[in-house]
């Protein structure tokens, strides 16, 4: 439960990074390509989920590697449709 949490609250946390660097015009961007961002929230709930059960429940652990792992694929679709 815990992993699945964190995989949700490190894709929003993800989602708003782009918000904070480019501004209010990201969100332009991301009306033309929500489906490709929107199917990363059950990916990413469950790379939580998967991390959680690897390091049997240390939440320092899960924390880091979900957080590293979920923003990376976040960025990694951004960059990659955007060309930034």
């Amino acid at each position: 439960m815990f992993g699945g949490t964190a995989g949700f609250v490190f894709y929003w946390l993800a989602f708003a990074i782009p918000f904070m660097m480019y501004g209010s015009n990201t969100l332009f961007f991301f009306l033309y390509t929500w489906p490709f961002f929107l199917a990363l929230v059950p990916i990413s709930v469950l790379i939580g989920i998967a991390f959680s059960m690897l390091f049997s429940g240390n939440w320092w652990r899960t924390l880091a590697a979900t957080g590293v792992v979920v923003i990376g694929m976040f960025w990694t679709i951004f960059s990659f449709l955007s060309g930034w």
